[in-house]
């Protein structure tokens, strides 16, 4: 085989696997960084919302209050 192939395979055949821990450890790195995406984009979301104009909490209100005085009578 040319260029020392079948060294190479053999090589990597006879390499030990990473342990345990090591996949431990990136499994929980990755689960860090998508937990960090969710906080950035639920922070980005409460800090939009905290500086509209939108009077929607107005509207919610007076449908609550509409719903309460149908049941109600």
């Amino acid at each position: 085989m040319p260029f020392g192939f079948d060294t190479r395979v053999l090589a990597l055949a006879r390499e030990s696997s990473p342990n345990g821990s090591a996949i431990i450890a990136r499994f929980a790195q990755r689960a860090a960084m998508i937990a960090l995406a969710i906080i950035a984009l639920a922070t980005a979301g409460l800090y939009r919302t905290s500086i509209s104009n939108n009077d929607l909490p107005t509207e919610y209100a007076m449908a609550d209050t509409a719903i309460q005085n149908d049941l109600g009578e």
